[in-house]
């Protein structure tokens, strides 16, 4: 359920509509990867409560011991967005969260993985427009920013 909200969050966000193509839009998958790692993924985040709201923390940090530091930092700061690639990512995400992920949106995990990485860069960039990464949830921030 978060991952659905977090997609139409995020697609909005990334100003791509429902319209694109089949088997749903990038943001729908980033939100499913965000709402996968607030709820499910890696222990008690979610009952831990105001910092489990925001699993936005965990995915760079996730990224970053994956040897994506520097593209996850480009992101947040104010400079220019670095590109990944979608092999990247399938190497960064834990165990079979890809596999989920590409069954939820009906795609395969290499399309799953470059809708991820297509539109992580955008996400992250617009969610951190302070170059630091919040500590509220990702709903409230998209709220403040009018996103």
């Amino acid at each position: 359920m978060a991952g659905n909200d977090l997609g139409s969050l995020l697609g909005g966000l990334l100003g791509g509509g429902q319209g694109g193509s089949a088997g749903g839009g990038g943001g729908n998958i980033l939100g499913a990867l965000l709402g996968s790692l607030l709820g499910g993924g890696g222990g008690g985040a979610q009952a831990a409560g105001g910092g489990g709201s925001n699993p936005l923390g965990g995915l760079l940090d996730m990224l970053t011991k994956s040897g994506l530091a520097d593209q996850a930092n480009s992101w947040v700061g104010t400079g220019e967005n670095q590109p990944v690639s979608g092999a990247q990512i399938t190497q960064a995400l834990p165990g079979d969260t890809l596999q989920k992920l590409a069954e939820q949106a009906g795609v395969s995990p290499e399309q799953a993985a470059d809708q991820i990485a297509r539109t992580l860069p955008e996400a992250v960039d617009k969610l951190t427009p302070s170059g630091q990464v919040p500590t509220e949830s990702l709903e409230e921030i998209i709220r403040k920013q009018g996103l």
